[in-house]
């Protein structure tokens, strides 16, 4: 009997890749969406599979939708990516922010528990959510002190899931991704928007790369690789949380200069805007990647550099006014 899983955020990068997986694997896919006229499927039909996967609008706060989705379909697996996800927007919308990243996920949880609670429910949280470290490399027993309103919303939601498992022996998996890229990524987001930027200065149809706060430093990854992760995670007998990252943090600083270099851009062509910064900002974050593959035997060995030249290549491809 065909397996069934669920993907919230499925026109998201990673709704796109983990949908692209779960159906080489043979499982029927439902995706679902906050409204069918408004939804993008570039991401889908980038890949191909927008005629494979079952679209569904939803509305996640509204647990009696949660409920008849749950019961037509019958999954087996949710994986929960829908988010207001972006941090940025985070501090202009905060309590929408919150509301809906928290609520939405009380309502697929007391959903499952009520239709079926074998149902294997995977959760997106952010490596935002430990903000101020004192120690680095991050592991899965770091102190959680989020520094924005997105990171806030995703830790309650990330102990919201640690509750249902502990209370009601529901199967639930936390992923606590850190940054990770694809050409599928939003425009607003860091790497995409060097990039994008960078190939249309190199071409001479923009001057200047306006950024915030270029020192601090991230752990950055390739999402078609860690999608793979969220996938190995419902897998295991025994559900918990992993850290899905590459270990090792580099500067948003030495990320332009490595793109300038390959597209032959003066580093002149950066320049830094105030109204880009944020009201607070992690210096540094970086994880520790032992505890997925050992259990998982997720084995990630990209370097960033490698991740930098699979996305300019992706981007040169595709780039229609070459």
């Amino acid at each position: 009997m065909t397996k069934t899983a669920i993907i919230s955020g499925i026109t998201g990068q990673d709704g796109a890749y983990l949908a692209q997986l779960l159906l080489g694997k043979g499982y029927r896919v439902i995706g679902l969406t906050r409204s069918l006229a408004e939804t993008n499927w570039g991401g889908l039909e980038y890949l191909g599979i927008k005629n494979d996967v079952i679209i569904q609008e939803i509305d996640l706060l509204d647990i009696l939708q949660i409920i008849q989705l749950f019961e037509e379909y019958k999954p087996s697996h949710f994986y929960n990516l829908a988010a207001q996800s972006s941090v940025f927007q985070s501090f202009k919308h905060p309590i929408a922010t919150f509301q809906f990243n928290t609520l939405s996920v009380f309502n697929l949880l007391e959903a499952i528990k009520r239709v079926d609670p074998k149902i294997r429910f995977y959760q997106a949280s952010s490596s935002e959510m430990y903000g101020r470290v004192n120690n680095l490399p991050i592991t899965e027993n770091s102190v959680l002190h989020p520094l924005s309103p997105y990171a806030i919303s995703k830790a309650a939601a990330h102990f919201t899931c640690i509750h249902y498992r502990e209370s009601y022996g529901m199967h639930i998996s936390c992923g606590v991704l850190f940054n990770h890229e694809s050409y599928l990524r939003q425009q607003h987001f860091f790497v995409k928007k060097v990039i994008q930027e960078s190939i249309r200065i190199s071409k001479g149809e923009q001057d200047i790369l306006w950024v915030g706060n270029i020192d601090i430093k991230r752990d950055f990854g390739y999402a078609p690789r860690y999608v793979e992760a969220m996938y190995l995670m419902l897998e295991q007998e025994k559900p918990t949380d992993y850290l899905i990252c590459s270990g090792h943090s580099i500067s948003l600083r030495e990320i332009i200069e490595y793109v300038f270099e390959k597209l032959g851009i003066p580093k002149s062509a950066c320049q830094i805007s105030p109204e880009l910064h944020r009201p607070a900002e992690i210096e540094d974050m970086y994880g520790d990647n032992t505890k997925a593959r050992s259990e998982l035997q997720w084995n990630y060995n990209l370097t960033i550099e490698q991740v930098l030249d699979l996305l300019i290549e992706e981007e040169l491809k595709n780039d229609k006014t070459n």
